[in-house]
């Protein structure tokens, strides 16, 4: 697997770029992907595009195989691969699925409220499964409890009844890119802001709020 790939992704000025990866720098964006999903509380950007050029590069690699003879060490050890990259896709995919299904009403009130051009938490599937299942919820508490109610209580509001993503929760992560002057909320009334500085390769165990924009951007991972 030597063949380079092409990834259109959104630079910061809201432009668009190419980014050609190697299959190599593509899993690893994956990965990347996964970790992040997998321990930040709240819905985090949707990267369709790897998860596009994922689908093709395993279509490309099982194409491989079937070229390749039989019995040689090398199609096992390519397919064992395989498989595990199958399973950090399938992994990430339910992982966005179960956040949607649990914050459904302000997930899709944060794409109600969003201006042109920011970047979407959703991909076009997931924005049509959390409608969906948002009507879905809506039809079973109608018929099942809302009918049998008087009048005046035969509404919900989904967005109040609903949890929101705890933002406020510690999660663990690894510097990938030197910050300077990251300030710091204080847990109680008397404490007071402070501010850090993170060292490039250092691990912290942190507030998620306080580095969710160096998530989005890449410069810290999730661990």
């Amino acid at each position: 697997m030597t063949e380079e790939l092409d990834l259109t992704g959104q630079d910061s000025d809201a432009g668009s770029e190419e980014v050609v990866l190697t299959p190599a720098e593509l899993i690893e964006r994956l990965e990347q992907a996964w970790m992040n999903e997998k321990f930040a509380p709240e819905l985090l950007e949707s990267k369709s595009e790897i998860v596009e050029c994922v689908m093709e590069q395993l279509d490309h690699m099982e194409e491989n195989l079937r070229r390749a003879k039989k019995g040689d060490l090398k199609v096992s050890i390519h397919r064992m691969e395989m498989e595990r990259i199958r399973y950090v896709l399938s992994s990430y995919l339910r992982c966005r699925l179960m956040k949607i299904e649990k914050f459904f009403p302000h997930i899709l009130e944060k794409e109600k409220t969003s201006h042109e051009g920011e970047l979407s938490s959703l991909s076009p599937e997931e924005l049509v499964f959390a409608k969906q299942y948002m009507a879905n919820t809506e039809t079973y508490l109608k018929n099942v409890a809302l009918k049998h109610m008087p009048p005046n209580l035969q509404t919900v509001d989904l967005l109040r009844s609903v949890p929101k993503p705890d933002l406020d929760s510690y999660v663990f992560l690894r510097v990938k890119e030197r910050q300077e002057n990251i300030l710091v909320e204080p847990e109680t009334d008397e404490q007071r802001d402070y501010v850090i500085d993170l060292e490039e390769g250092s691990q912290h165990l942190i507030r998620y709020k306080t580095i969710a924009p160096l998530v989005a951007s890449g410069a810290v991972q999730l661990i």
